[in-house]
């Protein structure tokens, strides 16, 4: 992915299910902003968060994200997609939300079960995401 990306090609970076801030940790040096996203199961991480000096929110995946539609250029989905059809809900209706909120030429870096990755790559071209990385 790296050859894919320009120098400061990215300025708004959403971890969706954000743990402990690691990957928003690991872009400190970057230059840009990044959303932590706790699950409402693991909103307790917050705190850890939050000592890191790092910014972020809990959020029932299950609903629309409160934002502005075309804010992201990355989103970093770890394990999201499990936990979405884990709870009942839409992993369909999670893509079209990601989709929403992601700018065009931004990139998805999907983490998660050999399953969940085959099911989404299924719906890139209706997606419109034009390349996958593996």
């Amino acid at each position: 992915m790296k050859s894919v990306l320009q120098r400061n090609t990215l300025r708004n970076v959403m971890d969706m299910n954000s743990n402990t801030g690691g990957f928003a940790a690991a872009l400190n040096d970057k230059d840009v902003w990044v959303m932590n996203v706790a699950s409402v199961n693991n909103g307790s991480k917050m705190k850890i968060i939050y000592d890191r000096g790092l910014i972020g929110t809990v959020h029932d995946w299950c609903e629309a994200f409160s934002t502005y539609p075309r804010t992201y250029d990355l989103l970093h989905a770890w394990m999201v997609l499990s936990e979405v059809l884990e709870c009942g809900c839409s992993l369909e209706d999670l893509l079209i939300e990601m989709d929403r909120i992601l700018r065009p030429r931004g990139f998805v870096i999907v983490r998660d079960h050999p399953s969940i990755v085959n099911y989404v790559h299924k719906y890139l071209t209706a997606l419109h995401w034009d390349d996958w990385v593996t």
